[in-house]
């Protein structure tokens, strides 16, 4: 193998996470030992910053430099990222737009020909409606990103769902995207509970402050934390309800952001909501077009009877109002 193609793919295999020892590089690249050490040796002149660890346990690994190197990308890779800057330059972080578009720009540049039609044919086929919710600040999440993989306190603004302005303090434990809206999920020091903060909302006091031990994380991971506090836990009016279809169909009416889908197993599924009214949780449940049991709250049951009597007024003033047919159409 040249010598140039050789460090390509050298530089390759040490982008994979691990550690490389001297003679698995060997043999991957079909040189001896002597070979790899000179390659890693050109590679850090070139300014990758090739760790090594001396020993029979030791080895290579690439980390991190004060300068960014040029990166390979296998096929997909490649495809994966095109699209996701592609996503970004209309998505719901805010002061991203121009740069995902110009870092995408010198991707395609240097995409080969059978890459470039695949990204191109789906940019071309596909529209993003712009979103009218409020964005969250690209510096921002990567604070917050950093500040919950290093374990650190933070100190932030919040204003409440109500519009009640507070001063939080919390251990960071993961951030959440539902695809209109970031979440943070974070223990929250001064009321000594686990919160589900919109991100949006917050304004950050940074730096960051002191390192903290992480707690044990929340039953069924971090999004399903947050996923239960967004579907329900921020709304006045929670409910369980049994609907008489099976979860794949209900799944396809229900967001991850607006419920929380459990199949039961046999044809049917529960269903935990929330909803600041209770007409509006009666009307959204109505729309599904399937039977369903309230199982809680016991206002709910009694709400349904009102919203069914209003319909059967409706519907009663409409036949006696005289209306024609070409009228109501």
């Amino acid at each position: 193998m040249e010598t140039s193609a050789r460090l390509l793919r050298l530089l390759g295999l040490l982008q994979v996470p691990r550690d490389w020892t001297g003679p698995a590089l060997a043999e991957r690249l079909e040189v001896d030992v002597r070979t790899v050490r000179r390659d890693v040796d050109k590679l850090r002149t070139l300014g990758y910053p090739v760790h090594s660890t001396p020993g029979t346990t030791g080895g290579y690994r690439l980390g991190a430099g004060a300068a960014l190197p040029p990166l390979l990308l296998e096929d997909d890779e490649a495809v994966a990222v095109a699209v996701g800057l592609r996503t970004a330059a209309g998505g719901t972080v805010a002061g991203i737009e121009e740069t995902s578009v110009r870092a995408l720009a010198k991707l395609e540049q240097v995409l080969p020909n059978r890459l470039r039609r695949r990204v191109t044919a789906l940019g071309t086929a596909t529209e993003t409606l712009a979103g009218r919710g409020p964005t969250v600040d690209a510096d921002d999440l990567s604070a917050l990103a950093a500040a919950c993989r290093d374990h650190e306190l933070l100190r932030f603004d919040y204003v409440a769902a109500d519009g009640t302005p507070t001063r939080r303090t919390a251990e960071p434990e993961g951030l959440v995207h539902t695809g209109r809206r970031w979440y943070l999920v974070a223990w929250d020091t001064g009321r000594d509970d686990r919160r589900t903060f919109r991100v949006d909302r917050m304004r950050l006091k940074l730096p960051a402050g002191p390192r903290f031990v992480p707690r044990e994380p929340p039953e069924g991971g971090i999004a399903a934390f947050a996923q239960r506090g967004i579907t329900s836990g921020v709304y006045p009016y929670r409910a369980r309800v049994l609907l008489e279809a099976p979860a794949e169909q209900v799944g396809e009416w229900v967001t991850p952001a607006s419920g929380t889908v459990t199949d039961l197993g046999d044809g049917r599924c529960e269903l935990a909501v929330g909803a600041w009214t209770l007409d509006s949780l009666g009307m959204w449940l109505g729309s599904f077009g399937v039977d369903f049991h309230v199982l809680e709250p016991p206002e709910l049951v009694e709400h349904l009877d009102v919203l069914a009597a209003r319909f059967g007024r409706a519907a009663a003033a409409s036949r006696g109002a005289g209306i024609t047919p070409a009228e109501r159409r």
